[in-house]
């Protein structure tokens, strides 16, 4: 039998070969359908293992709370733990547990989801606890006092007792100067203190219809297998009146910020810097796939430019790199990071970066170095398809986000397009000192 490791290894050599085009070898090979409610369903076949991982994503997030009222989409996501007309508090995921799976949530700002990976012959099982949370949740008043103090006490745990954390919730308070991105996705704490009961039914009838969600099924299963659960399950719930997404427009960056934090608990400093960016579904969505390339070539990994000047050959950081997320439904960033060594300053390695990236806007990337990262992009896409579960993430946070399934399988071909001088040109367009965010997380003295 061929391991996974030596598959993988074998698809890389076919991709570096050319004998794998990324069109073919990189695809997660969905079948859709859409019930006559409006629910969208993706099947994504992969017979690896007798199991399936179910997922239901909500096109609603932290970003499409009312004004006043951050937390909500969080603490809904708590509540769907909770009784049913028809199910105990507790009991779904006891259930899940019972039958030898697992299960889980999770909030952004642009979608919620909920997911199980369970035996296939248990599919049904979850599908019809689903459905039926979709519909029939209980808001009991001391349930939800309740579930406010696991809130927050997770928000302490996360965020107050994280020094990183807390910089990160201050970045992104000051770098989205108008969109509900600047909120964080667990709330404020002031704000979640006061959520009501009406304001969690209310958002719960707003946002859960079937019309307004993606049921993703991966695993040893088919869409003819799929199908008629789906309907049976889902396609008897009817369609709901959504409200439109209305998000504030971010007005054009044009100061040079700056936010630091000092802690005492604080044992490594860091250096960030984040420039405003366009996403598949905002700005100048064209230049996404090349800021991906640049994203890469820049900091994306040993063989980086970043990590090979500052940590290998000149010694000044412990980690250094990028990354750029182009899945949001609005605007995004591209941010360039690095961490120093001990006895190197905050000032020292912000002025080496700043170097590499004004080297990177002089001189340009290479047609070579942007070759060699777009071959290792592809391949990562190819290696993606043996995961049932990375497979139904990839394709449900894509279709909440606004895209599409071609976007997603089309994104090696994309990809493989891009030339040099596109990366160029994207990267000059966004990566703009003057209008850009500086953080720096420091290490405290202790009195």
């Amino acid at each position: 039998m061929i391991s996974l490791a030596n598959r993988v290894l074998a698809l890389a050599a076919l991709l570096y070969a050319g004998l794998v085009t990324p069109a073919t070898a990189a695809v997660y090979n969905p079948e859709t359908l859409t019930l006559a409610n409006g629910m969208q369903v993706v099947v994504v076949t992969n017979k690896r293992a007798p199991i399936v991982t179910h997922m239901v994503w909500y096109k609603v997030g932290a970003a499409d709370e009312p004004k006043g009222k951050s937390g909500i989409a969080h603490f809904l996501e708590h509540m769907m733990f909770k009784a049913t007309s028809t199910l105990k508090s507790g009991e779904f995921s006891s259930t899940v547990a019972r039958n030898g799976g697992r299960d889980n949530a999770f909030t952004s700002s642009d979608y919620t989801g909920y997911f199980q990976t369970i035996a296939k012959d248990r599919l049904e099982l979850v599908m019809r606890m689903e459905a039926d949370r979709m519909t029939n949740i209980l808001f009991n008043d001391e349930q939800i006092e309740s579930e406010r103090q696991v809130i927050l006490e997770e928000r302490n745990m996360r965020t107050e007792n994280s020094p990183d954390a807390r910089l990160g919730e201050e970045i992104n308070a000051a770098f989205y100067r108008n969109h509900p991105y600047g909120t964080p996705i667990i709330g404020w704490r002031h704000e979640i203190v006061g959520l009501t009961r009406s304001d969690l039914e209310s958002f719960y009838k707003l946002w859960y219809h079937p019309n307004n969600a993606i049921l993703v099924v991966a695993g040893d299963v088919t869409a003819a297998e799929v199908k008629p659960l789906a309907e049976k399950y889902y396609g008897k719930i009817p369609a709901g009146e959504l409200p439109q997404r209305i998000r504030p427009t971010e007005p054009p960056h044009i100061a040079d910020l700056r936010v630091s934090l000092a802690d005492a608990r604080v044992r490594q400093p860091s250096w960030r810097r984040l420039f405003l960016a366009p996403s598949f579904a905002w700005g100048e969505s064209a230049r996404t796939y090349a800021l991906e390339i640049g994203s890469e070539i820049l900091g994306g990994g040993a063989t980086s430019r970043l990590h090979k000047s500052l940590v290998v050959e000149q010694g000044k950081a412990v980690s250094a790199g990028s990354y750029y997320d182009d899945s949001s439904f609005g605007p995004t960033n591209f941010t360039v990071h690095a961490s120093p060594q001990r006895e190197v300053s905050i000032e020292e390695i912000e002025k080496l970066v700043e170097a590499e990236i004004a080297k990177l806007l002089t001189d340009g990337v290479t047609d070579e170095e942007v070759d060699r990262a777009k071959k290792r992009m592809q391949a990562s896409a190819v290696y993606a398809r043996d995961s049932a579960g990375r497979g139904a993430r990839a394709l449900g946070a894509a279709l909440a986000s606004g895209q599409t399934v071609e976007d997603v399988e089309s994104w090696p071909e994309r990809i493989g397009k891009v030339t040099a001088g596109e990366v160029n040109e994207a990267l000059r367009s966004v990566l703009n000192a003057e209008s850009s965010l500086t953080a720096v997380l420091l290490e405290k003295e202790k009195p």
